[in-house]
């Protein structure tokens, strides 16, 4: 690791721990260097990739600041972080708890714009003619049925989720478990769930969701 990225990532580290708040001003050039031991060289580095991540604005004649939008930047980081080390196992776990869970909000505040959602979700992953797009639609679809709950937290959270299918090793282990035939009762299954939620049956369909998380985690991890 270079000397101005180690500088980048302890400066990253205090805007994590709150230490520096958007607006607040960071100690001069000479200032950093002196405190960590590196050139002023290294330190510039440093700054320059914070500024091109929108971490922090620099103004001629007043010195350097954290940017207001450095939380919401700081939030993306964090999530594509731990995306990228998530398993398939956990996301399954994650899955099995919070998919079944969040039914009711769905039931309860599902309008009809959210149903011709998941059914046009559902018409694009049958009409797919690749295991990718078949893939992208069928995140799409469980995120469509989050989104109906009507509630930001649950939509973000899995909004991460959708992003962790997004990576490699999900992928990889899709390819080798989705047969045809897979494939069908998948859809099949979806289609279940989306009539249960326009039915405003809850206990349908939490039943039908739960059965269809397993049967995945059982084509993708053998148990």
């Amino acid at each position: 690791m270079s000397l101005s990225t180690h500088l980048r990532q302890t400066l990253l580290d205090q805007f994590q721990s709150g230490h520096w708040r958007a607006g607040d001003r960071l100690p001069t050039e000479r200032e950093l260097s002196d405190q960590h031991g590196v050139s002023r060289t290294t330190v510039r580095k440093a700054l320059l990739e914070l500024k091109q991540q929108g971490l922090i604005e620099q103004t001629v004649g007043s010195g350097t600041y954290v940017s207001e939008r450095a939380g919401d930047q700081l939030g993306r980081r964090v999530a594509q972080d731990s995306s990228r080390y998530t398993s398939p196992a956990e996301l399954m776990e994650a899955r099995l708890a919070m998919e079944p869970a969040i039914i009711d909000m769905a039931v309860r505040n599902a309008n009809t714009a959210d149903l011709q959602r998941m059914d046009h979700c559902c018409d694009e992953a049958e009409r797919a003619s690749t295991l990718e797009a078949f893939e992208h639609w069928d995140a799409e679809l469980h995120q469509a049925i989050a989104d109906a709950a009507h509630n930001s937290f649950v939509a973000n959270v899995f909004e991460l989720m959708k992003t962790v299918r997004a990576q490699g090793d999900w992928g990889q282990l899709k390819k080798k478990s989705v047969t045809p035939e897979r494939r069908l009762a998948y859809q099949a299954e979806h289609r279940e769930i989306v009539k249960a939620l326009r039915d405003r049956d809850a206990a349908r369909a939490k039943e039908m969701t739960l059965a269809h998380l397993l049967r995945v985690r059982q084509n993708l991890l053998g148990h």
